[in-house]
């Protein structure tokens, strides 16, 4: 990979993951509902398991979508369910200290739990599709070390880049804590990131009805 190629792909990591998503809409509702120190499972589970699908993405994983073309249907629908869930579970989880009244107490979302919610977000297969495909150069099987070589530098980089970006959401919404103590505050954060958590799967609902 040449100078010029790393730098697109740093610049790539930077928009597309700095940029809001499932993943940073999570972790900023983390930051407010648990803090910063709660929700590091929840960061480490989010870059871990995106590099780990990055990894496997490169290492082959995309011809699945060819020679299963349904897997890219059941992502679409599967991923939408999912997503929909939690948004109804952020606009109706109640604050981490109570043990009474509608809501149940929250709890932060876990690493185990945050890197399997990579498998169902579009918005990381996307990035790791168009990262593999984009910067990461063909390779045949005879050049086995030389295509594992252009994969780990993606991971790589995607690592160090991601980890710093989502973490920045997670810390601003633990700053936004002492402005939201008000339960009634807290709740109407909540439901506002729910709905942007809808809003954005827009790009991918879209296609389900022009089909």
């Amino acid at each position: 990979m040449t100078t010029d190629q790393l730098l697109a792909l740093s610049v790539f990591a930077a928009v597309s993951s700095g940029t809001p998503g499932p993943n940073n809409l999570m972790i900023l509702t983390s930051g407010v509902n648990f803090g910063m120190k709660r929700s590091i499972p929840h960061l480490m589970g989010i870059t871990l398991g995106f590099c780990f699908m990055i990894f496997c993405v490169g290492m082959g994983l995309q011809t699945m979508f060819t020679v299963f073309p349904q897997l890219e249907t059941v992502l679409r629908y599967g991923g939408t369910a999912y997503l929909l869930w939690l948004a109804w579970k952020i606009a109706n989880s109640g604050p981490p200290s109570s043990n009474s009244g509608e809501g149940k107490a929250a709890k932060p979302m876990g690493f185990w739990a945050a890197t399997a919610f990579q498998w169902v977000n579009p918005k990381a297969w996307f990035m790791a599709i168009s990262a593999i495909t984009t910067y990461a150069s063909a390779a045949t099987d005879a050049e086995f070390g030389s295509k594992l070589s252009q994969v780990l530098l993606v991971v790589l980089v995607f690592g160090a880049i991601n980890l710093p970006l989502v973490a920045c959401w997670g810390w601003f919404g633990s700053a936004m804590r002492r402005f939201l103590q008000d339960p009634k505050n807290l709740k109407i954060f909540n439901v506002t990131m729910a709905v942007m958590l809808i809003a954005s799967l827009y790009p991918i609902v879209l296609p389900m009805f022009q089909g």
